[in-house]
């Protein structure tokens, strides 16, 4: 995945609008806002959609089928993880594909429904008596309905080479990249919850040869999932610490800390999976005053996607639960045909 490095300082990941890449090219920093270039009356939706990963733009096309007026709103690229993940194989139809590639195909299908507006991102959002009040750096929006999508980001490793290796050999997803280390390759897994533990047990089923590096000296993961580990023989390393990643075109070893003893001992590895946890992107959802559940995600019915507030929906990563393109496609669709529902029953 091609990721920007000017004067040696990383930039971003993958595609960026241009006014996110000038940005970057100006400050030497990865961008983390964009140009204000308000204008306009307020523009009245029926939806907006906060977010242009597959949830998303799948909410698009669903609701503008079923006669909503709605927009997409993204701040970056449409996409969302998809769009930096190197190669999908697991999304049906497809047996094989680059992420920005599968990314751009579900786009130019939402795009023939509804409007995608890129590098346009919400400042303030707030309930009005009759519809909700969306300001964003391009416009303000009166809008009938809302869908969060806004996703998440994973809780980067913070070790040297972390960042450099992203995608030639470190990882943050086990079910999207484990395949090519399937051959008895030898990986790492780092940290110790269920999204962890459930990352080294797929990946010692298919063949990559495992340990698990856990900072502490008990896991957090179920109980299920520690006597799985259990009954797997994957070694863990307790109270240790992935300290650098090295390698050249692409990783070869870590330098791992043992907490109790302060020892560094080098460890030959081809891959290193990340699951150190997720960062949910709920600053929205919290300025609506939205519901979250104990883990700080969107509390949501999985039935219908709707929130603890009227005509406001969430659907993909923001809602937690198992982080999957065909997941997040599925929300995406229910979120839209809940909304269309809701705001029939409510015109009548």
């Amino acid at each position: 995945m091609p990721q920007t490095t000017i004067n040696g300082t990383f930039t971003g990941a993958g595609l960026q609008p241009e006014p996110w890449f000038i940005e970057s090219i100006l400050t030497l920093k990865e961008p983390t806002t964009a140009s204000t270039q308000f204008t306009g009356e307020p523009i009245k939706k029926d939806l907006v959609i906060i977010g242009g990963g597959p949830a998303g733009l799948t909410a698009a096309i669903y609701a503008t089928r079923a006669g909503l007026d709605c927009i997409v709103i993204e701040k970056m690229n449409p996409g969302g993880q998809v769009a930096i993940t190197p190669v999908v194989e697991n999304y049906p139809g497809f047996m094989r594909i680059g992420g920005k590639s599968l990314v751009d195909l579900i786009t130019q299908q939402a795009v023939q429904y509804a409007e995608v507006h890129v590098g346009e991102y919400v400042t303030e959002a707030k309930k009005e008596p009759d519809r909700y009040y969306l300001k964003t750096n391009h416009a303000i929006y009166r809008t009938r309905g809302i869908v969060i999508a806004t996703g998440v980001e994973p809780r980067a490793l913070e070790a040297p080479g972390a960042q450099k290796f992203y995608g030639r050999g470190v990882s943050y997803c086990a079910t999207c990249d484990g395949y090519f280390f399937k051959d008895g390759k030898r990986v790492i897994v780092v940290g110790g919850g269920n999204t962890a533990v459930t990352d080294a047990l797929y990946l010692h089923n298919i063949g990559a040869k495992v340990t698990l590096v856990h900072w502490k000296d008990v896991l957090r993961a179920e109980d299920r999932l520690k006597e799985s580990l259990k009954q797997s023989g994957i070694p863990v390393l307790w109270n240790s610490e992935v300290r650098e990643i090295h390698g050249d075109k692409q990783v070869h070893s870590v330098k791992i800390e043992d907490k109790k003893t302060g020892q560094m001992t080098g460890m030959p590895v081809d891959g290193v999976f990340i699951a150190v946890g997720y960062v949910p992107s709920v600053e929205i959802a919290k300025q609506l005053g939205a519901e979250l559940n104990a883990e700080g995600y969107v509390k949501v019915d999985l039935t219908t996607m709707r929130t603890s507030l009227p005509l406001v929906y969430a659907a993909g990563d923001i809602t937690g639960g198992m982080k999957q393109i065909v997941v997040a496609v599925a929300q995406g669709s229910m979120a839209a045909m809940t909304a269309f529902e809701d705001l029939q029953e409510k015109a009548k």
